[in-house]
């Protein structure tokens, strides 16, 4: 009975609610902008992460190394896709 139980997926889930629950501490003990930014954005980063290994099985498939890569290259175009937004509007550069 004991491989029938979704152990790993429970887990998850739970690890997923504590993270959910530390970004509303943000908003709840009315942090700083800063620190409240950057909580948000560690435990967002997290999440994401947890979801995509545990859930969507990233790491099970024969082909994970190009999965990881494609994400990698996501992260990347994102950054600088923001970085280079700031960069233009708000930093005039």
């Amino acid at each position: 009975m004991k491989e029938l139980f979704p152990a790993k997926q429970v887990m998850g889930f739970v690890f997923s609610l504590v993270m959910t629950a530390a970004a509303l501490l943000v908003y709840f003990m009315d942090m700083s902008f800063a620190s409240g930014m950057t909580v948000l954005l560690v435990t967002a980063f997290i999440q994401a992460g947890l979801q995509l290994v545990v859930f969507m099985h990233a790491g099970e498939t024969k082909d994970k190394g190009a999965i990881y890569t494609s994400v990698y290259y996501g992260v990347f175009v994102a950054l600088v896709t923001i970085f280079g937004t700031l960069l233009a509007m708000v930093w005039d550069m």
